[in-house]
């Protein structure tokens, strides 16, 4: 108790989230009298990031920093909307649509939404769009990037579970595309209820030249997906070449990057690494002491007596993970909750350790999208100037949505697990 109050009590004070928990864990060793766990304390900070798999961390963000210099993200919302911009809500559906090929490249929710509300909402809001919903479908179009594979919660998550990092990446494909559908299904009936505009349709002649000029764009999402669901290459090594082909198609094909402009996008993409992997040593420490401390088993102790069967088990998790992600950020959240959450869904209920992945990425992320904090809001109300209380209101068709989607995970498991070799 006296640990958790003071992990809230710095937290409070506005210390970041990693040093809150390290500091907890210190406070636990200090109160638990035993000081030899101290000699230990650097070492599991160390095999924390001792992994492989999280090379592919600071090389995905350098894939999206890459992109949004190099003009590649305009040229892929450009050919959505060449085919599908005539449409009512036309716009909606490329912003849905874009995102979810952008997302299979940048894999981090927030850089999505900092990206994407600069192309669409001032072009939505041009077309005659409300500038709140614009803003908001933007936020949840971000939901993709931690969904769809680059996503770096999954890569954080597979190296908590121990699992492959590849593996995982494909358990969010098909939920991923089930929750575009959804969204498109979504603007579908609001399109019909508002009078979404329509966009001037494009001659064949600009569509063809349109997808010429983005079609090399699409070979860094074909080259990742590609090369991981052939088994050629682990998400590390895929990662590795998608920078390459980034660089050349930026530097070569869209003329929008220099070389000189590398050692800037290098120096965003590090630091914002740096972050990332702090969370990670943090997150070592914390599930070194919940389990020095039996946390998990004390909790699956209280949780066997409301939940008699996985479904029960995971609906009951959905409704804790969203709570748990309202007012705290995806890695964190995922830092905090994994540790204990999982050995109870593998071990008591038996749940497939990727299956409960997506499950508790999705809540977190949709957490991001959510009153009081709503992270990806403020991020799109920052960058356009809507409103965040506002854009939920308007975009509350696509929180229920989600919602739908995780209930359907909850009780059909074999969605997230199409791709998993067992």
């Amino acid at each position: 108790m006296i640990t958790t109050g003071a992990f809230v009590l710095v937290m409070l004070v506005g210390v970041p989230i990693g040093l809150c928990l390290c500091i907890a864990a210190i406070v636990f060793v200090l109160l638990s009298g035993n000081s030899i766990l101290f000699q230990s304390y650097p070492l599991q900070m160390f095999n924390a990031v001792d992994s492989y798999g999280l090379i592919a961390i600071p090389l995905f963000i350098l894939i999206g920093e890459i992109m949004n210099v190099g003009g590649i993200t305009k040229r892929i919302v450009d050919m959505a909307m060449s085919f599908i911009g005539s449409l009512r809500g036309g716009l909606a559906y490329v912003n849905a649509l874009a995102n979810m090929f952008v997302a299979s490249i940048l894999g981090s929710a927030t850089a999505q939404v900092a990206i994407m509300s600069q192309i669409m909402v001032p072009e939505m809001e041009r077309k005659g769009y409300d500038k709140n919903f614009a803003a908001g479908l933007t936020a949840y179009g971000g939901m993709l990037g931690s969904i769809m594979p680059p996503s770096v919660m999954f890569v954080v998550y597979s190296v908590m579970a121990q699992l492959s990092v590849s593996d995982m990446l494909m358990a969010g494909i098909v939920p991923g595309l089930i929750l575009t559908a959804l969204f498109c299904g979504v603007i579908a009936v609001l399109g019909h209820i508002h009078k979404y505009p329509k966009s001037e349709p494009q001659t064949l002649r600009q569509r063809v030249a349109t997808v010429f000029g983005a079609l090399p764009t699409l070979s860094i999402p074909i080259v990742i997906i590609g090369s991981i669901f052939s088994g050629l290459a682990s998400a590390t090594e895929a990662a590795a070449v998608g920078g390459v082909i980034a660089i050349l198609i930026g530097r070569y094909w869209t003329g929008q990057l220099s070389y000189s402009q590398v050692p800037g996008i290098m120096m965003r993409a590090g630091l914002y690494s740096a972050i990332v992997l702090f969370l990670v040593v943090a997150a070592g420490v914390l599930s070194w002491i919940l389990i020095f401390g039996r946390v998990p088993q004390e909790v699956a102790t209280w949780i066997q007596t409301v939940a008699d069967n996985p479904v029960t088990f995971m609906l009951l998790v959905n409704v804790i993970l969203l709570v748990i992600g309202t007012v705290i950020d995806g890695i964190p959240g995922l830092i905090m909750t994994v540790p204990i959450l999982l050995p109870i869904a593998t071990d008591v209920y038996g749940i497939d350790p990727h299956h409960f992945g997506v499950v508790v990425v999705i809540n977190l992320v949709l957490g991001l999208l959510s009153p009081p904090v709503g992270l990806c809001f403020f991020v799109a109300a920052a960058v356009t100037g809507a409103n965040p209380g506002k854009m939920f209101m308007v975009t509350m068709p696509f929180f229920l949505i989600t919602c739908v989607l995780l209930v359907l995970l909850s009780i059909y498991p074999s969605l997230s697990l199409v791709f998993i070799d067992k």
